[in-house]
């Protein structure tokens, strides 16, 4: 009896540990030439079926890759682990992945972690290719985790993406650990991290240095902290662009928290286009941030209308409300250090700063305000508010 109970106890341990896949057994090769494409989903079909914890390790090497869709909404539920020691190379021709959306997506999981691994999708001729002026594809998302829950990420570099870095959208309880984003500062539309349409979702230790925002956050985001983030070169940490379509979903409860901006063009920002939107910005804490030589350290932009489209004199139907700037301090690089450029139609209400501490050429930077009411609080510059 004793026997037949230590073997029920075995196969319930051994039911539920997890099974590992190696990318080599699929026929992925580490050189850095072969497409390894198919190995890589022929491991993942594998995964997908397992009735048991998967973890799928990537060794050391570099494998050439196309397109990656990792599809859960066919999967039998279970939580699915990817440690990456090798370096994932998107093909040096910008076009077989430019049109597409991801060139790596995670998408209708529940419980998934990527660990470690460089992410190189070689898009220095694509940023050529549309400095040319020429007619270019779009570019793809280097990695974005879609309609999805519970995902870590962590220790994960992304290095030249064609276009944002890392998406989350659609997704609740996502943590980004250590992450690391290098583009260069003249790369476009490179954003680093960008948010949308979340819940519950949380960036720590971070260095992110690329040619658009470090972080952009958009309509649907509910519940999102970062702390501890290097961000430069780049644009800053931006809620927005907000009001693109007239009904939206609107951004609330959103920490940044002890993050360093180096020579950006923006610290941090919440910009809405000048058009009529139902969406909103409440409930925003910026706090102990330090800028250097930050073209504009704290920006609201309401009128927010790249090459005068689409939008000339109208005004935003943002509603920008509860935001705190605490502790913001160091050198702007240019002479207003706080510039609220607020809507007419629905002026800022409840913007709170305290302990702004801003420099111009060792002199208090200037600050200019427009429909913004509030409060202030060791402000270098009274009566802005």
């Amino acid at each position: 009896m004793a026997s037949i109970l230590v073997l029920f106890v075995f196969f319930i341990i051994s039911s539920c540990s997890a099974q590992s896949y190696n990318v080599l057994s699929f026929g992925a090769k580490p050189n850095g030439k072969t497409d390894a494409t198919k190995g890589f989903m022929g491991v993942w079909e594998t995964a997908c079926v397992s009735s048991r914890p998967v973890t799928i390790t990537v060794p050391k090497g570099r494998f050439l890759l196309r397109g990656l869709n990792f599809d859960g909404s066919k999967c039998k539920p279970k939580p699915i682990t990817f440690r990456i020691d090798g370096t994932l190379v998107a093909p040096a021709d910008y076009r077989a992945i430019g049109n597409e959306d991801y060139w790596i997506l995670f998408q209708h999981l529940d419980g998934v972690t990527v660990y470690g691994g460089i992410l190189d999708a070689q898009g220095t001729s694509l940023w050529g290719c549309k400095s040319s002026g020429k007619n270019c594809p779009k570019g793809a998302t280097t990695i974005g985790f879609q309609s999805s829950n519970n995902v870590v990420v962590s220790g994960l570099t992304s290095l030249n993406s064609q276009m944002f870095h890392v998406v989350i959208n659609g997704c609740n309880n996502v943590k980004l650990l250590g992450v690391k984003v290098l583009a260069a500062g003249n790369s476009p539309n490179t954003d680093g991290i960008h948010v949308q349409s979340s819940t519950t979702v949380s960036i720590f230790n971070t260095k992110i240095s690329t040619g658009d925002d470090c972080v952009s956050i958009g309509p649907g985001t509910n519940g999102l902290w970062i702390e501890n983030v290097a961000c430069g070169p780049g644009h800053g940490i931006s809620i927005g662009s907000l009001g693109k379509d007239a009904v939206e979903s609107g951004v609330q409860n959103v920490t940044v928290k002890a993050v360093t901006f180096t020579g950006t063009q923006n610290g941090v920002r919440i910009k809405s286009w000048a058009r009529p939107s139902s969406g909103f910005a409440r409930n925003i804490r910026f706090q102990h941030c330090v800028m250097n030589n930050v073209d504009n350290p704290i920006i609201i932009d309401q009128n927010y209308c790249p090459r005068n489209e689409n939008c000339p004199r109208q005004v935003s139907g943002i509603k920008i409300s509860d935001v705190l700037f605490v502790d913001i301090h160091g050198t702007s690089a240019t002479e207003v250090g706080v510039r609220l450029d607020c809507s007419p139609k629905k002026p800022c209400t409840g913007i709170r700063l305290k302990d702004v501490k801003l420099t111009y050429r060792n002199k208090p930077a200037a600050s200019a305000c427009v429909h913004a009411g509030g409060i202030e609080a060791g402000l270098f510059q009274p009566n802005c508010l």
